[in-house]
């Protein structure tokens, strides 16, 4: 009687512990991470998504159709990062809104580019032409920066990462410069003279901007630093392993690879410690 019912005890017992550890097992395999992009074609997330499930992580793709929703979105942890902004974009935003959120790391930069149904150079843009460049702060000074960059206009000294359309000094073609929301840029090409897009943009216009364009960004300017994309959490939270082991797939040879073949190799994968990134932001 009294082994009987100590085997009984030892039973319990077991299936106790082997029901703890089944949950700990299921936890771990069930970990779900929420990442906010702003473009899902491509090889690139599928392979994150393959090499994040064999670590045990679950990783979901939240779509968004503009830039200005997933910052928010992560702030109030309707999703767990987002991947679709550079650190010019973010910083401004954030300061905007008041948000407590930063980067992780950096992921690739993508060169901006200006498009013409019209013409194919930048010189051969007429007196008076029209041309369309994205309307948030950060990528409207970036827009800007590429018309000067290009000769077309000429910025005052001190215009900085936010300026916009009164910090033209020399305008010597009177072009008229037209900020619209960024997804709208690659859809105004037929009524402009040109448009200045965005890489990512660009590309889900079924745009290659290696090709395409008739003026482009150089990724390794200096000025074009403040441009590296990066991958954004909750600041608290900007320490979590699992984050950092997203982030460590990201810049695994394959989703390179990936990267290249999805952006024609327009998009250059840049992998800067987190000590760089921060004197970039500052």
């Amino acid at each position: 009687m009294k082994k009987s019912f100590l085997l009984s005890i030892i039973a319990v017992i077991t299936l106790s512990l082997l029901a703890a550890c089944g949950k700990e097992t299921s936890g771990k395999d069930s970990k779900v991470v929420k990442i906010g992009v702003t473009g899902s074609d491509g090889q690139m997330w599928d392979i994150i998504k393959e090499k994040a499930k064999k670590e045990g992580i679950t990783v979901k793709l939240k779509e968004f159709s503009d830039y200005t929703i997933p910052n928010q979105a992560l702030a109030d942890g309707d999703i767990d990062l987002n991947a679709f902004q550079h650190i010019a974009f973010l910083n401004q935003f954030k300061e905007e809104h008041n948000l407590d959120i930063t980067p992780i790391g950096t992921t690739q930069i993508a060169p901006m580019g200006m498009f013409s149904d019209k013409y194919k150079n930048p010189d051969d843009i007429p007196t008076g032409g029209e041309i369309a460049i994205p309307n948030d702060p950060s990528n409207q000074a970036r827009a800007l920066l590429l018309l000067q960059s290009a000769g077309l206009i000429k910025l005052k000294d001190d215009f900085g990462l936010f300026g916009d359309p009164s910090g033209i000094v020399e305008n010597p073609k009177k072009l008229k410069i037209t900020p619209v929301v960024a997804q709208q840029t690659p859809r105004v090409l037929k009524d402009v003279a040109a448009s200045v897009i965005n890489n990512g943009v660009a590309g889900q216009a079924g745009l290659n901007i290696t090709k395409e364009s008739i003026y482009l960004e150089d990724p390794n300017s200096d000025s074009v630093k403040p441009y590296i994309n990066i991958i954004a959490a909750r600041t608290k939270e900007k320490d979590n392993k699992i984050y950092q082991k997203i982030l460590e797939i990201y810049h695994s040879k394959e989703v390179e690879e990936a990267i290249k073949k999805d952006t024609k190799g327009g998009s250059i994968v840049v992998d800067m410690p987190i000590k760089d990134l921060d004197g970039i932001i500052k």
